[in-house]
């Protein structure tokens, strides 16, 4: 069970940083976050996690640390997301993701 949630929250991330470098959707929601000078460097993070957290199948402490990371990564999204007034369900993504990682990371791979 928890390879699989490794591997859905290394997917989930690995696509939505590579989306920081080729989707203009993506890139407008960085203009919308007032973010948009961070758009490659949250994309590029995002994916040397997702790395991370399939290096950690194989060195766990690398996966914690990856998913420490996000956890962490996806707090700051909270943040954002509550200064720009999103609704509750635009910050839920967020908030899962957070809880997935923040589990990952405190319960070991």
């Amino acid at each position: 069970m928890k390879t699989t949630l490794i591997l859905f929250s290394a997917g989930s991330f690995l696509g939505y940083g590579l989306g920081c470098f080729f989707s203009a959707y993506l890139q407008a929601e960085f203009r919308r976050y007032r973010l948009e000078a961070q758009c490659r460097l949250v994309g590029a993070l995002q994916c040397a996690a997702a790395v991370g957290l399939i290096a950690g199948l194989f060195l766990p402490w690398i996966g914690q640390a990856a998913a420490g990371g996000l956890a962490l990564m996806m707090l700051v999204a909270l943040g954002v997301r509550v200064r720009i007034k999103d609704t509750v369900l635009q910050m839920l993504p967020a908030a899962g993701y957070l809880a997935l990682n923040a589990y990952l990371c405190v319960a070991g791979f």
